[in-house]
């Protein structure tokens, strides 16, 4: 396992499966009464947010608890920061602190790579989101999801996604989510199609080691999961699309469009969801939508890979239990 978690493509099938089985055992700290295991008790994490995100701070803030981890949350605003003091200042604060781990979230891509390879600060920098460029920890629990729903939880372990065909629709111009996806399933065997307006296609994308399609109607049928991306008006300068009303008719998700999917097909969302636009209440409230699960599983994903940078090299899956489940296992 590496030192850093900057992008998906760094990851090997071998990485990215140990991070899948590792987060399997994981999961089933949650069915336990106490919570909580030693694994990083002593150690020191910063969320380190430039951008606002409730959802993956709070996944990655619960994942450092229930491992122990001393957290210390940094967010921007009312901060050093919007006083104007830069990134290379805001991490050498850190390292004074002495911090083991930084998980960054910034809205410039190639931020979290350099804070990692800047000698600025010793610790391990996860990315939480870099601009539109990689978001690996979604990625992961994406994967994890599919593995589970389409594979099992027990069959999955070892196994990877080879054969499986992902379509993933919408956004992709301004998606870090679609990137860190195509590399990830792609690494792991699956088949990636991207659906989307030509307009939200970014160029380079004959490059990527998938398939484009302009229409949703003619992947369905072939669709092991569907994975709907929020329209990012935010991140948009131009008029992308003609209306809502015209962006729903030709790309969003309803309950007709996903009766054209195979019977043990999945629709997946990385949130949040925009009801009514890329996907409709029926559809999002469907026993096929796994939005809730993919919630759940970032805590377990992002414990697997915390406890793989900080807890130690021994394997963390062994006898169908957590190896840091007792003190002894991490007394260095």
């Amino acid at each position: 396992m590496m030192r850093h978690l900057i992008s998906a493509a760094d990851l090997t099938r071998d990485d990215a499966v140990l991070i899948l089985d590792t987060a399997e055992e994981m999961a089933r700290v949650a069915d336990r009464p106490i919570k909580k295991l030693p694994t990083l008790r002593g150690r020191t994490v910063v969320n380190l947010f430039f951008e606002d995100s409730t959802r993956t701070r709070i996944s990655f803030e619960a994942a450092e608890k229930r491992l122990s981890a001393d957290v210390i949350n940094f967010t921007a605003k009312g901060s050093s920061v919007s006083k104007g003091e830069s990134l290379k200042d805001t991490a050498q604060t850190l390292e004074a602190m002495g911090v083991d781990a930084v998980v960054i979230r910034h809205g410039a891509s190639g931020a979290p790579f350099r804070l990692a390879t800047s000698g600025w600060i010793d610790a391990a920098v996860i990315n939480a989101g870099d601009g539109t460029h990689q978001h690996p920890t979604q990625a992961l629990l994406d994967a994890f999801t599919l593995r589970r729903r389409l594979v099992g939880p027990d069959a999955g372990l070892g196994q990877d996604l080879a054969g499986r065909r992902v379509t993933v629709v919408g956004d992709i111009l301004h998606s870090r989510v679609a990137r860190s996806n195509v590399d990830l399933l792609h690494t792991l065997g699956a088949h990636v199609t991207l659906v989307a307006p030509p307009t939200l296609v970014p160029v380079g994308v004959e490059n990527w080691p998938c398939e484009v399609s302009y229409s949703l109607d003619k992947v369905l049928d072939r669709s092991d999961a569907v994975m709907m991306l929020r329209v990012q008006r935010e991140r948009m300068n131009a008029a992308y699309f003609p209306t809502e009303r015209e962006y729903a008719r030709r790309y969003g998700l309803d309950g007709e469009r996903m009766a054209k999917m195979p019977g043990d097909a999945v629709v997946m969302h990385p949130g949040p969801m925009v009801r009514g636009m890329e996907i409709t209440a029926e559809v999002a409230d469907s026993p096929r939508c796994t939005a809730v699960e993919q919630v759940t599983n970032g805590v377990s994903v992002r414990m697997a890979v915390l406890y793989l940078l900080l807890g130690g090299n021994e394997p963390a899956v062994a006898q169908n239990r957590p190896a840091p489940a007792t003190e002894e296992n991490h007394a260095s």
